[in-house]
């Protein structure tokens, strides 16, 4: 598999034409396109990098590379098993069958880059000095973001994200607690309580907590 590449609009039509039994997908001037073998991804990569030549433009050297998609079926053995395309990593992860089975397949979860970008957002936020603000405020704040967090990065392996939510903003929120409330100061064990009690009777309160990104502590399950 090639994946991110550098190109222009026309290439859909010429790799269509030139190429009709490889499958491939495109947004902007990333890309990927399906190979059944190495021996083809790299004649593809060639090809690519050809017509790329013409226009004056070239496959990055970085981030252009060949992926061998492993899972359960595919046992050889290859450097390169994982890529990012659209705020995905994609390589092999256990996933359970509807039989109850697990099964290693090559699928996408949210990506380290986009994990890295939720975090910097969470931390701008400044949960810890929003006093000023209640409860509900705060969740009206930020729970537009979040939900379009889920409603993206939730689509594929959504256990990975929610994991990371509950780990990333739960804890600021039990900062805002200590500061906001006289009593809760220096007891965050006291505060942690306390929100897992409050996520506990309105867990609708905050959009990653309908997922399953509740406090520890917590009694209710997803919504």
């Amino acid at each position: 598999m090639l994946t991110n590449l550098f190109m222009h609009y026309a290439f859909d039509a010429w790799l269509d034409q030139t190429q009709p039994m490889v499958g491939f997908e495109r947004y902007c001037d990333d890309a990927i396109v399906h190979c059944v073998s190495e021996k083809q991804a790299k004649y593809l990569r060639n090809v690519i990098a050809a017509r790329l030549w013409r226009f004056g433009l070239r496959l990055h050297p970085e981030k252009t590379k060949i992926v061998y998609c492993a899972q359960d079926d595919r046992t050889q053995r290859h450097q390169g098993v994982e890529f990012t395309f659209l705020g995905y990593d994609f390589r092999p992860r256990y996933a359970r069958l509807a039989d109850g089975r697990w099964k290693s397949g090559f699928l996408p979860a949210v990506s380290k880059s986009a994990k890295k970008q939720m975090a910097a957002v969470i931390r701008g936020w400044r949960l810890g000095r929003c006093t000023g603000l209640t409860f509900r405020q705060v969740a009206t704040m930020i729970n537009r973001v979040v939900a379009g967090w889920i409603n993206y990065y939730g689509r594929f392996y959504k256990s990975e994200l929610i994991a990371f939510l509950a780990e990333r903003i739960n804890p600021h929120l039990v900062r805002w607690a200590m500061r906001k409330y006289k009593h809760l100061h220096r007891a965050p064990a006291k505060a942690r309580k306390r929100l897992a009690q409050i996520a506990s009777t309105y867990p609708g309160t905050f959009a990653h907590w309908r997922h399953g990104a509740l406090p520890t502590g917590s009694t209710v399950g997803a919504v």
